[in-house]
């Protein structure tokens, strides 16, 4: 499966220096998870094993941070020569009587604490004494490892096709050894970091030193300066503020909920109403949005949402997508017409995505001091309301060291949104993860008890006898062509 793994280098990318910078403001946090729901309690030792082994496979997994020196170029990964992986896998209970609702907040407290700098950035949590015999995996990415789709590919180093499956083959010694310490000196470090800088583009290198001539000017001209930086990066140029006029407030406060529907159902409505399975996605959370204004009767005739599009190919490193923002109709409306209008949203906004690509901010981040560089990404988190992310998962059953997974909901980072809606396929099903700022949001499970409305008013126009799709659980050309991949693992 290597041909499906995300190339990792020595050195971030500026998409993830960016992030990794703006983190310094806790609400511009770039931390994702998943939430793994599994039948019974998986062999945790086997899991600790099937870990261990894909930190030796992928060396992102045994790298912590360097940051440049003077802050100047993108930091680089290097060998923790510390690596302890029951750091990084570890296990925990929940109290009786262990319902669906403690599994959530336990997971947004460990989501929401901030990684060890000095570590790797990842941890898995298995939760166990969930109701009914029932066990969790709580998996937590910082995004400068990977996107979704990335994480995706990272998952199949530790899922199987089979409950009894046989552990994969040891590794070669020679092909996977201890890693090495760093024998950079300070002088190669900053004059490596010096030649980063050189290769940014002159003309994004004059539009930072014209801000760091005169911060003066910061407050009127920092999203300008921004949005100039960021060139190609047409959505971002909006300075509007967000448009509800119920969610003004952002803190640190979270609530999860979690929600699933038909993959099928959702795909064969999606195609009787001439659209995509995103679009079905973006016009429910659209319409839910909507729909929550109105009950509290502060209606809004339309949303800014960001969209996570992947641009991920062969040569595509860890993290590989850019961010689309869009205005979306959320007055009280048909949901087909609804539908029709985010549908030409999002073709207008992938047409003008193929040439935008967050690194073009990020190739001069590094003259930025922190203080601005957050300064102007809150400023343009502040112009949305909600963010949305679809990740491809699979569509066949899998397991984790014997525990077969029933539900697999996907958590994105908030980055100084209302919500984050990021749905995965799994099994004939889509399930989706609402990450919710609490005090912007006052009622998380009202705006999801419109978002199961809205899905099922889009499910009604599905047809009744319809083929069978990807993702069913029918033996069909295609899901014989995944197993079979699949286990070239």
């Amino acid at each position: 499966m290597n041909h499906d793994m995300p190339r990792f280098e020595d050195r971030m990318s500026d998409a993830e220096a960016l992030m990794w910078r703006a983190e310094k403001d806790p609400f511009l946090t770039s931390t994702f998870a998943n939430i793994t729901i599994l039948d019974r309690a998986p062999n945790f030792d086997a899991f600790v094993a099937r870990m261990d082994r894909a930190s030796r496979v992928i060396p992102r997994l045994r790298q912590r941070v360097q940051p440049a020196p003077v802050s100047l170029g993108p930091p680089r990964w290097v060998a923790d020569t510390e690596f302890n992986i029951a750091h990084h896998v570890r296990r925990m209970a929940l109290p009786a009587p262990g319902t669906m609702r403690q599994l959530l907040d336990l997971a947004t407290l460990l989501v929401a604490d901030a990684f060890d700098r000095t570590r790797p950035l990842w941890q898995f949590t298995v939760i166990d004494g969930l109701e009914g015999g029932k066990s969790a995996v709580i998996q937590k990415l910082h995004h400068t490892i990977t996107d979704g789709q990335g994480g995706v590919a990272l998952s199949m180093q530790f899922l199987d096709l089979e409950r009894d499956a046989n552990p994969p083959p040891p590794l070669d010694p020679a092909l996977f050894s201890e890693p090495e310490p760093s024998t950079s000196s300070a002088s190669d470090l900053l004059n490596s970091s010096f030649q980063d800088v050189m290769r940014a583009p002159l003309g994004a290198l004059r539009q930072v030193r014209e801000l760091l001539q005169d911060p003066s000017q910061l407050p009127a001209l920092g999203t300008q300066a921004a949005a100039t930086v960021r060139g190609l990066m047409n959505e971002l140029n909006s300075v509007d503020p967000a448009r509800s006029p119920l969610w003004t407030q952002r803190s640190l406060q979270r609530q999860t909920e979690t929600l699933r529907a038909p993959y099928r159902t959702m795909m064969d409505a999606s195609r009787a109403l001439g659209g995509k399975l995103n679009t079905a996605f973006l016009t429910a959370a659209a319409d839910a949005a909507g729909s929550y204004h109105r009950k509290l009767g502060m209606p809004v005739e339309s949303l800014r949402t960001s969209m996570a599009i992947s641009t991920r190919n062969e040569d595509s490193g860890g993290n590989a997508f850019t961010l689309v923002r869009m205005l979306v109709p959320t007055s009280d409306m048909p949901i087909t017409e609804r539908f029709a209008a985010i549908s030409e949203l999002i073709n207008s906004a992938r047409e003008g995505s193929k040439n935008a690509q967050l690194d073009t901010l990020a190739t001069a981040s590094s003259l930025l001091p922190t203080s601005v560089l957050t300064r102007i990404a809150r400023t343009q988190s502040q112009t949305v309301d909600f963010a949305t992310s679809n990740v491809r998962g699979a569509g066949i059953p899998l397991y984790i060291c014997g525990g077969l997974v029933l539900e697999n909901y996907p958590l994105g980072p908030l980055g100084g949104v209302a919500f984050n809606l990021t749905m995965l396929s799994y099994n004939g099903s889509l399930d989706m993860g609402l990450n919710v700022d609490s005090e912007a949001v006052a009622y998380p499970v009202l705006l999801k008890q419109c978002i199961e409305r809205s899905m099922q008013e889009l499910a009604n126009y599905a047809p009744k006898n319809s083929a069978p799709l990807r993702g069913d659980n029918a033996p069909t050309k295609r899901r014989r062509f995944r197993l079979a991949w699949w286990k070239k693992r």
